[in-house]
């Protein structure tokens, strides 16, 4: 019998590389808070997953070629810019109030998902050596 860390490890494997994606992202849009023309970017986490393959989600099917396709170009792991709540006059779109809450609850989740590897790791050691 073969042991699969894919199954094994679940999603959190791919949740906490694409959590370490979106820290980069708003850890980049903070530092650039007073950088003019500067544009917020983010990434869409449930749409990214999905995209790895574990989303509840079904794939759109194209039955005309005049249908908008619904592949990478929409992928929710490509960054989209955030559209301002309330937009400064030298175009930067950074709301920092917003990047930090954003920051904080990403770090959360991301040693969430570093405490469900662990875990998983653990019982994966546990099932090996027959404990």
């Amino acid at each position: 019998m073969s042991l699969s860390f894919d199954k094994a490890l679940g999603i959190h494997a791919e949740a906490l590389q694409l959590r370490s994606r979106r820290l980069e992202l708003l850890a980049s849009n903070l530092a650039n808070a007073d950088t003019p023309n500067f544009k917020a970017r983010d990434i869409d986490f449930r749409a990214a997953l999905n995209d790895a393959g574990h989303g509840q989600g079904l794939r759109m099917a194209r039955t005309n070629a005049s249908h908008l396709p619904s592949g990478p170009a929409g992928s929710g792991l490509e960054p989209k810019y955030r559209v301002p709540s309330q937009p400064s006059l030298d175009g930067n779109t950074v709301d920092p109030q917003l990047e930090q809450a954003a920051f904080s609850e990403n770090a959360i989740q991301y040693q969430a998902s570093l405490d469900f590897l662990n875990a998983r790791f653990r019982g994966l050691r546990t099932a090996l050596k027959g404990e």
